[in-house]
């Protein structure tokens, strides 16, 4: 199972900004694939993406020198390597590049191989990838996530003026078919409601509504509006936000700045304003609450609100163990938001949840604004029995990707049901 080749190309991701795409050619013949995402309100602590900088071309989004990496260095480093030592690989992946941030190769890159090989040796293997991911880094417990779906987008992910970047809803069913078709009511009537309002319908980049609201509590008043007319029952839905602070945190006068509700806001009224919210609405996780290195706001958040909401860490954490080991010290979180483009490689990925596992934390795993098709996620998801996943709105290509996926690891006949944790339901 040894590696023979390894090709990358530039593609489009869901944004029209370009991204990385690999294809690993074992000498056994299998081919696998691979093509990575890439986020639009990134955190400062994440890997370092490499981009061409060429401003005639695409903005200077281009990825052609990560192109020429991958093919250049990484192949030739990797050839004859074994595909099935995916650990062995990923540290070979993080020695050729030699920087702490994957600066030099570009963390796009080495993701793409990174993943690009596990799917290979599943192929090879002839498992499916949750199986080998399972085995490689001993995972035995699968289970099928409950979609976090966004409804609505704010911030920097669509053109409505809400602060809060994200507004989910978490259906409390087991069976990923009928979660999906309940998240799908409630889409659909929250059309219906902000049509009905004279409000746009306009989607942001994960498939969500972004409509124009005149504050931030009145997009969770749309949502519970859906709730009650989609034929769901309200009691079954929970409501999750993604804050995303730290994108309208100002770090010289150290305040939030609420440009939708024209107010300024301390740490310590931030953690305010967001208890006040979760006692009006059914809200059980918040992520990003805080701004990614207002340390002391988290911790007095947490002793507020972590004995009854997730907290989860994203900007904070970066899927990165040493921030995540901070974190825990602190006791500044719950939950920890997984997403391997911020790290780069599989492995790394994995102790990420593995530590966070450890303290009792709960890993989330979670696309990014600017997807393709590939599903690594969703056997991601399975593969480390995470409750939950972040995939975006029961629309558009490459999220519904990955809620296929989900659907297609359910119906197999091999699928382990019987070894469903009990703690994935609610």
């Amino acid at each position: 199972m040894k590696i023979k080749n390894i090709n990358a190309s530039e593609i489009l991701d869901s944004r029209g900004i370009p991204t990385v795409s690999a294809e690993v050619e074992l000498e056994n013949g299998v081919r696998a694939g691979s093509s990575v995402p890439s986020g639009t309100s990134a955190g400062v602590h994440e890997a370092l993406e490499l981009r061409d900088g060429n401003i005639s071309r695409f903005s200077g989004m281009g990825v052609t020198k990560a192109c020429e990496n991958i093919e250049k260095i990484i192949s030739p480093g990797l050839k004859g390597m074994d595909a099935s030592d995916q650990k062995k690989i990923d540290e070979m992946l993080i020695e050729l590049d030699g920087t702490k941030n994957k600066g030099k190769l570009g963390a796009n890159a080495i993701l793409a191989v990174s993943i690009a090989i596990i799917r290979a040796h599943a192929q090879a293997a002839g498992k499916e990838l949750f199986e080998i991911i399972g085995k490689t880094y001993s995972f035995n417990s699968f289970t099928i996530p409950k979609p976090l779906a966004v409804v609505i987008e704010g911030g920097k992910h669509s053109d409505s003026n809400a602060d809060i970047q994200e507004y989910m809803i978490q259906v409390e069913e087991s069976d990923i078919k009928e979660n999906l078709n309940r998240i799908e009511q409630i889409y659909t009537a929250l059309g219906k409601v902000l049509a009905g309002s004279g409000k746009s319908t306009n989607i942001g980049y994960e498939g969500a509504y972004g409509p124009s609201i005149s504050s931030n509590r009145e997009g969770l008043d749309l949502i519970m509006d859906a709730i009650r007319i989609s034929g769901v029952n309200p009691s079954e839905v929970k409501i999750a936000l993604d804050i995303a602070s730290s994108e309208f945190y100002d770090k010289e006068s150290q305040k939030y700045i609420l440009k939708s509700e024209n107010i300024v806001l301390s740490s310590s009224q931030m953690s305010a304003y967001l208890e006040e919210l979760v006692r009006n609405y059914p809200i059980f996780s918040i992520e990003d609450a805080l701004a990614e290195d207002d340390w002391e706001g988290w911790q007095s958040l947490y002793e507020k609100l972590g004995s009854e909401v997730i907290l989860v860490g994203d900007d904070l954490f970066v899927t990165n163990i040493e921030r995540i080991r901070d974190g825990i010290d602190r006791g500044a979180a719950n939950a920890v938001l997984i997403k391997p483009n911020q790290i780069g490689t599989v492995t790394e990925t994995i102790e990420a949840v593995k530590m966070a596992k450890f303290a009792g934390w709960e890993p989330i795993v979670s696309h990014r604004s600017g997807e393709t098709n590939d599903t690594f996620i969703a056997d991601l998801a399975v593969a480390i029995g995470s409750k939950y996943i972040k995939a975006g709105a029961p629309v558009r290509g490459e999220r519904v990707a990955k809620y296929n996926r989900l659907l297609e690891i359910s119906s197999l006949p091999s699928f382990p049901r019987k070894r469903e944790s009990k703690e994935s339901r609610l």
